[in-house]
């Protein structure tokens, strides 16, 4: 220890001394320096830390090393200890525990020559140890303050638990079911999707005010990945993305820049390639963009190898040449690849590297652990009792099962299948491979939870019935991806006893995440094979469906009575499935990607243009027009749609005026929404918008707000939206953002399909 306080009060004494002169932040490759914080005594303390450094050092700070404790990329070789004993290391990824954590600290602070504390990472996607509904479904709910509290919970455990940064919010727009980190993002829409992530970065972050990230309950908060990884060919993880660069800005970019108007902290360049150019190296999209048209002012992180993997992409000769690509780029800090710490000194003594290139990323990595507190007490984070105090409480457990409840989306419900109430008495069969499953309830990304602490759908409906007239009987009659006749059978005859089937099919949680792409989203075989022979006892069947992304539920659609869609629920899944089932929550989640009705289909979203030769959705059939000959072209499920065990009617839309200047004005639409059933529900009352004419083809709708309000039945209620001429800005032929004249249409909506309620209107 003694080493530790020596080594703090040479630094804070040279701080001191040196907060008499002025910053020397000078200009760069990469521009001029600017401050995250704009804390001026910060701005000192940075330079002064920077002037006590030699130029290997700087680079350390540059490094992140994984300690391997979990595993999200390859195994790096290169052991870390002998750069963490130099003060060579900026940050460790997949570092856990207090212990843990405290040990790694103590050498960084304790046993270098300048003492700089580490910046410890982790991927605390959707939950540290209290698991949430995978992102994809907390974005069903449409309720961004739950979105927000569900982050802030995740920053508490994972603050206490010795983590600073974490690598999220994910807020790559998702098109593709293929790809598997569709359930990391928010789904298809760019608008909705900005609102996810301001309110998941503020979430992790404390709110806007940079003074938050002080605080032991906060993470520095991630934007990932820049940009249009979502975009991705195929959907095969870490493909090409082939776009315009129209639809990278109109579609693409929105998200990642409601995350830096929150104030995110850092950001995450993407695997994929844009225009030619991989992410990783390319200084328009990490520079130019980022930080000079936008303004952004942290520091941007490559994903985990991604330096080196521009050798494979084929525009680095070699690794030293990659790290030289990605620093002039823009990166400040190298992911587990160690390329900037093993070359980037001879890089700069060789002039192919600034080292005021160097020095401005340093400067940005040394504020946010000033801004964290690490530099007045690098163990501030580390307490084995406010751990034990600060996971899995009682509240975090409720906001769990909440989170878990308004994310299921009722996608059918024929003759009132549900909800299954306590009073019924009724015998309900409890079938499928995951109605006793607690494994893969968590899904991909779930941080440190303890898959067998999470609640099975079988669990969470005994309890749920325990004590009332309804009886139920379990048959597991299938596993994912195998079954026997013998299994079938069993599960045949728990059916016929009961009065209505309840089935828990899916995917296994590994088949979605990174790296995980399926060409065929449908139930696995088995699964179907044990459907069919549950549906000819004539019961009425149930389909629980859990997955990471929309799966191909055409026939299921034909087939089943009742279809709820309860994703990769999390920690208390079986609680809240259950609440849901037996009708003590009224679903109210609503797609935020579209269910295709065959994997053909795929990409499909809503928000899709035209086409000069467009179809007649009443009358598919006609030729030479853009359609298919073996299936529609509209999805089985759209954007925005889910149902409720009431009913909802919206009527009487209208605008206070017809005409609206492309500059600075505003029209106010308004409409009566009624609760036309007998239940209390929840509806997400949705606004969209098009425009019939521009300098480029626009979307034929595009969401621009939406409300979620709850309705007793038969009550009404009048909602109001804003809509300004800068919502209806995009960046048309001259690639400028602005709000172009032209004849417009609006819909108050249920859902994207539905064109009732439609309002003409005109932009001068």
């Amino acid at each position: 220890m003694r080493k530790y306080i020596t080594s703090t009060v040479y630094v804070l004494a040279v701080i001191l001394l040196a907060a008499c002169g002025s910053p020397s932040s000078g200009t760069s490759g990469n521009g001029k320096w600017q401050s995250f914080s704009g804390d001026k005594r910060i701005e000192q303390r940075v330079d002064s830390v920077l002037k006590l450094m030699t130029l290997e050092e700087k680079i350390g700070q540059m490094t992140q090393f994984s300690a391997n404790w979990s595993i999200t990329g390859p195994v790096m070789s290169d052991d870390f200890q002998p750069y963490l004993e130099k003060g060579l290391i900026g940050s460790i990824f997949n570092a856990t525990s207090v212990e843990g954590i405290r040990r790694m600290q103590q050498i960084a602070v304790e046993e270098t020559r300048l003492g700089i504390p580490i910046l410890f990472g982790q991927d605390v996607i959707h939950g540290y140890k209290t698991i949430f509904p995978i992102p994809l479904a907390e974005a069903c709910s449409w309720d961004l303050e739950m979105m927000q509290r569900t982050a802030e919970i995740a920053a508490i455990e994972a603050a206490s638990d010795g983590i600073n940064w974490t690598f999220a919010p994910m807020v790559d727009i998702g098109r593709d079911a293929r790809w598997g980190r569709v359930m990391e993002g928010a789904g298809e829409d760019p608008y909705l999707g900005s609102k996810v992530a301001e309110a998941r970065v503020l979430g992790f972050q404390g709110g806007r005010d940079v003074n938050s990230l002080r605080e032991l309950t906060t993470l520095l908060a991630t934007g990932k990945h820049l940009a249009a990884y979502g975009a991705a060919e195929s959907g095969r993880d870490y493909n090409t993305a082939e776009l315009s660069e129209h639809t990278l800005r109109n579609v693409y970019l929105p998200p990642y820049q409601a995350a830096h108007e929150a104030g995110v902290g850092t950001f995450m360049a993407s695997f994929n390639e844009i225009n030619g150019v991989p992410a990783t190296a390319d200084r328009w999209l990490m520079t130019e963009m980022l930080r000079n048209e936008w303004g952004f002012k942290g520091f941007v992180v490559s994903d985990y190898t991604g330096v080196n993997e521009l050798v494979p992409h084929g525009v680095a000769r070699d690794e030293k040449h990659a790290a030289e690509l990605a620093v002039n780029a823009g990166i400040d800090m190298d992911m587990t690849g160690a390329t900037f710490i093993k070359y980037l000194a001879e890089s700069v003594k060789e002039g192919k590297v600034s080292e005021k290139s160097i020095d401005n990323a340093v400067r940005s990595i040394l504020e946010m652990k000033f801004l964290l507190g690490l530099f007045d007490d690098p163990y501030r984070y580390l307490d084995e009792e406010r751990a034990k105090q600060n996971t899995m409480t009682p509240e975090f457990m409720e906001t769990a099962r909440k989170a878990v409840s308004s994310s299921v989306v009722l996608l059918k419900n024929d003759n009132q299948t549900l909800p299954v109430t306590k009073e019924s008495g009724k015998t309900v069969a409890l079938i499928g491979p995951l109605m006793n499953d607690s494994i893969n309830l968590n899904g991909e990304w779930a941080g440190l939870g303890d898959r067998n602490k999470s609640v099975p759908i079988l669990k969470g409906l005994t309890e749920k019935y325990e004590g009332s007239t309804v009886r139920l009987i379990y048959a597991e009659g299938s596993s994912i991806t195998e079954t026997t006749s013998a299994k079938i059978a069993e599960a045949v005859a728990a059916a016929r006893r009961a009065d209505i089937v309840i089935a828990a099919m899916g995917e296994d949680f590994n088949w979605s995440g990174e790296a995980a792409v399926r060409t065929d989203i449908r139930l696995p075989e088995p699964q179907r094979e044990l459907l069919r022979a549950l549906k000819e006892t004539g019961k009425p069947v149930v389909l629980v469906t859990l997955s990471g992304r929309p799966l191909d539920l055409s026939w299921e659609d034909e087939t089943m009575d009742a279809i709820l869609q309860a994703w990769f629920p999390g920690t208390q899944g079986g609680h809240g499935i259950a609440d849901v089932i037996a009708g003590d929550y009224n679903p109210s989640g609503r797609l935020v990607m579209s269910f295709p009705r065959n994997v053909g289909q795929i990409p499909i979203y809503y928000n899709q243009k035209n086409t000069g030769r467009p179809v007649d959705l009443n009358n598919e059939s006609v030729d030479y027009k853009s359609n298919y000959l073996d299936t529609s072209i509209t999805p089985l499920y759209p954007f925005g749609y889910g149902l409720s065990y009431t009913t909802f009617g919206i009527s009487n839309a209208q605008i206070d005026k017809k005409t609206l200047k492309t500059e600075d004005d505003k029209i106010t639409v308004t409409a009566n929404v009624r609760n036309t059933g007998e239940v209390d529900g929840e509806i997400v009352v949705q606004l969209y918008t098009r425009q019939l004419v521009a300098s480029v083809t626009r979307p034929v709708k595009e969401l621009k707000g939406f409300q979620k309000i709850a309705l007793k039945a038969g009550q009404s209620r009048q909602v109001t939206f804003e809509l300004t001429s800068d919502d209806l800005a995009f960046y048309g032929i001259d690639m400028q953002k602005k709000t172009e004249p032209g004849n417009m249409k609006l819909w108050v909506a249920q859902h994207s399909a539905d064109n009732s309620n439609e309002i003409d209107f005109w932009i001068e």
